[in-house]
């Protein structure tokens, strides 16, 4: 699976939207019947790249972009996604790792449990939104009762499941040290390269869609 490319000319500002699906049935007193046809989210990224150097541009002995290629790196990644055709692993900078994240309590049977995040909800002591991590990169520790554990667990980047060789225990609390990837495909079927000076290239706006499993 192709993995979108960590570049320096990533700027400011950065669009981050999650979306869901619900069909809303308005009667005639006005009351509501809400039904979510979508239970997690689909995240809309909106990345802006001020300035990608171009090593390839030689109409000069020297110049900004020399011993770079951020351009036909970024330019490269498109064309081989054929815009919006496949999807790739993204690395969101400011959301892509969880320390210490509480995956579940064993009952002595359990073997396999789901990496998820979790984001306070708003309802109270202990609610939250739970969402899957369909695609980790890393899982660097796993504790069990707030103790890490070097052996007897095993996970896959395909798959977003820590595996047991022995069940944890009743009442035993999980916890894990994680980096992911979201499941991405670009939004649009173009992208928009502006050479604005020599070896000099930006990218106004490139929006990736989070893919649903």
């Amino acid at each position: 699976m192709a993995v979108f490319p960590s570049l320096p000319g990533l700027g400011w500002s950065v669009h981050k939207s999650p979306a869901f699906k619900t069909r809303i049935q308005r009667a005639v007193n006005g009351r509501e019947l809400r039904a979510i046809d979508q239970p997690n989210p689909i995240w809309t990224f909106t990345l802006t790249y001020p300035f990608l150097r171009d090593s390839h541009d030689t109409r000069q002995a020297g110049g900004l972009g020399v011993g770079y290629d951020e351009l036909q790196t970024l330019m490269g990644f498109f064309l081989g996604q054929q815009g919006s055709f496949a999807s790739f692993l993204f690395s969101d900078p400011s959301d892509n790792s969880r320390l210490n994240e509480y995956i579940g309590t064993g009952d002595g049977t359990t073997t396999a449990f789901t990496l998820v995040r979790r984001m306070p909800a708003g309802g109270g002591a202990g609610s939250s939104f739970i969402e899957t991590m369909n695609w980790p990169q890393n899982v660097s520790a796993l504790y069990l009762n707030g103790v890490a554990q070097g052996s007897g667990w095993s996970w896959s980047l395909s798959s977003p499941t820590i595996t047991f060789t022995t069940a944890p225990g009743a009442g035993v609390s999980i916890n894990v040290d994680f980096t992911y990837y979201f499941l991405v495909r670009f939004h649009d079927d173009s992208a928009d390269f502006e050479n604005f000076m020599f070896q000099l290239w930006s990218l106004k706006q490139v929006k990736l869609v989070s893919v649903l499993l």
